[in-house]
C-alpha cells in the first residue's frame, strides 16, 4: 500500500485535481438528498471533494476523517474544525447521527474484514433514511479499452475488495438498501505508455513486484507502443448509494 503520510503533499496534482474533485462532488451530491443536514465524509484524504460538498450546500454540515495525520493536516487547512483523525472500521461518531455517510477511494484500499467492517460502522452511524455513498471497482474503472490496456490483459490482479457485488452484499446485511448509482470522469488520469511504465516499476500494480522478470516483460511490451507520452481516455468511476430504511 501507498504511504499516504508522503502522498499527502502532491496527492491531488497527480490524480486529476479540482477538475476531478468537482466532477466527483457533483455526482455525490446527485446521490445525497437536499434535505440532509450532516454529512461524514470518510477518509476525506486532502479534503479536496469534502470542501466541495460544504460549498454546494450551506445548509449542509460536513465533517471529515482520516486516518493518516498528513491527509488530515490538509484537510484540516481546508476545512478548519471539521476533520477528525478516524479509523473508518471504529468511527468515532454516535449511532444514528448523520444524514449521509461518502467514502470516496476508500474501500479498494482494505482487505475484506476491513471493508466489511467499514461498511458495518457506516451503517451505523446513520440516521434512519439516510444514505451511504460509496465507490466501487475502481481499479477497473481504469481499463478504458486502449492498446495499454490489450498489453496488460494478462497480468495477474487481486479480487477486488472493492467490487460492486460484494459492497452490496455487505451493505445488505447492515440493513442497507440500494438507493441509486452514478459516474463521473476520472479528470486528467488517461494512462500513457510512459507514465504506466513507471506505475509498474514503483510497486502500483501490487501482483507484479518492481523488478521481477515478469514486471519487465509488461515493461518491455509497453515500451513498444507508440505515442510514448499521449494520455488514453481517462477513466469513468462508479458510486453506488444504499439507503437506510425508515422503521415502520
Amino acid at each position: 500500500m501507498l504511504d499516504y503520510d508522503e502522498e499527502a503533499r502532491h496527492y491531488d496534482s497527480s490524480r486529476g485535481g479540482e477538475a476531478r474533485a468537482a466532477a466527483a462532488t457533483d455526482a455525490l451530491l446527485g446521490l445525497i438528498p437536499d434535505a440532509a443536514g450532516r454529512l461524514l465524509d470518510v477518509a476525506c484524504g486532502t479534503g479536496i471533494v469534502t470542501r466541495r460538498l460544504a460549498a454546494a450546500r450551506p445548509g449542509l454540515r460536513v465533517t471529515g476523517a482520516d486516518l493518516t495525520p498528513a491527509m488530515v493536516r490538509t484537510s484540516s487547512a481546508r476545512l478548519p474544525g471539521a476533520v477528525v483523525r478516524a479509523d473508518s472500521r471504529r468511527l468515532p461518531f454516535r449511532a444514528g447521527s448523520v444524514d449521509a455517510v461518502t467514502t470516496v477511494w476508500l474501500l479498494h484500499l482494505l482487505d475484506p474484514e476491513g471493508v466489511r467492517a467499514t461498511i458495518a460502522e457506516c451503517a451505523r452511524v446513520l440516521r434512519p433514511g439516510g444514505v451511504y455513498v460509496t465507490t466501487v471497482d475502481k481499479a477497473a474503472a481504469h481499463d478504458v479499452g486502449s492498446d495499454i490496456d490489450a498489453v496488460l490483459t494478462g497480468r495477474p490482479r487481486r479480487p477486488a475488495a472493492d467490487a460492486a457485488g460484494p459492497v452490496t452484499a455487505h451493505a445488505g446485511r447492515h440493513g442497507l438498501r440500494p438507493a441509486g448509482r452514478g459516474s463521473f470522469p476520472g479528470a486528467g488520469q488517461g494512462r500513457s505508455p510512459r507514465a504506466t511504465i513507471a506505475d509498474l516499476r514503483r510497486g502500483w500494480f501490487t501482483m507484479l513486484p518492481p523488478g521481477e522478470p515478469r514486471t519487465e516483460e509488461f515493461a518491455a511490451r509497453l515500451a513498444r507502443l507508440p505515442d510514448q507520452d499521449r494520455p488514453r481516455p481517462d477513466p469513468v468511476f462508479h458510486l453506488r448509494a444504499f439507503r437506510k430504511p425508515v422503521a415502520d
